[in-house]
């Protein structure tokens, strides 16, 4: 019989013997932090809920599939599936939203579009050349970037999120500015 006090790792092992009783605790163990990770991210409920169920159905399939590397941290695993779920969204997200520097400076000065015509697809091919310079980026740095600017989190926010420190998480975005400007000159883009 399963008792509440058992392990994670004593139920996800469990979960893969047949037994749904044990995911049940795990999902009631962890939900309030999963679900607010997400909802700091998007911050909609009705998104945060689509993608805590998403990410929860994600991991019920990776452990049915045996993929799931038993390393006693099932909390950080689910809360990155979580985090990687709502990062997708961003990415495929096609609104036009704001990018904003911490200093209050739009992001399109950087790229020499400070000119930039109200016309919306001119915005809307800028905004995507910024996404695809943005996807370019060391991991570290495009998440730090994709927190900031497209989920609007604060730097101590990020850093909690990211397991950082907020001078790392700060370091994350000035290395991420530099190298952005970088890949601007090194492609000899035009922004505008």
């Amino acid at each position: 019989m399963l008792q509440i006090q058992q392990s994670d790792a004593e139920l996800v092992h469990s979960y893969m013997n047949g037994n749904e009783y044990a995911l049940e605790i795990l999902i009631k163990r962890y939900k309030d932090k999963v679900y607010t990770s997400v909802y700091m991210l998007v911050k909609d409920k009705y998104l945060a809920e689509d993608i805590f169920q998403d990410a929860f159905l994600k991991m019920i399939k990776t452990i049915k599939e045996g993929r799931y590397a038993e390393q006693g941290k099932f909390l950080p695993w689910a809360i990155r599936v979580a985090h990687n779920l709502c990062m997708d969204h961003f990415r495929k997200s096609r609104q036009n939203i704001p990018v904003t520097l911490p200093d209050g400076q739009d992001i399109s000065s950087l790229f020499g579009a400070s000119d930039l015509v109200a016309d919306g697809i001119e915005k809307r091919q800028v905004h995507d050349s910024v996404r695809k310079l943005v996807e370019d980026l060391p991991e570290e740095q495009r998440e730090v970037i994709v927190l900031r600017i497209y989920a609007d989190l604060s730097f101590k926010q990020i850093a909690e999120l990211t397991g950082v420190s907020i001078n790392t998480a700060l370091g994350r975005m000035r290395y991420a500015l530099i190298n952005l400007r970088k890949l601007i000159t090194d492609k000899q883009m035009v922004l505008r």
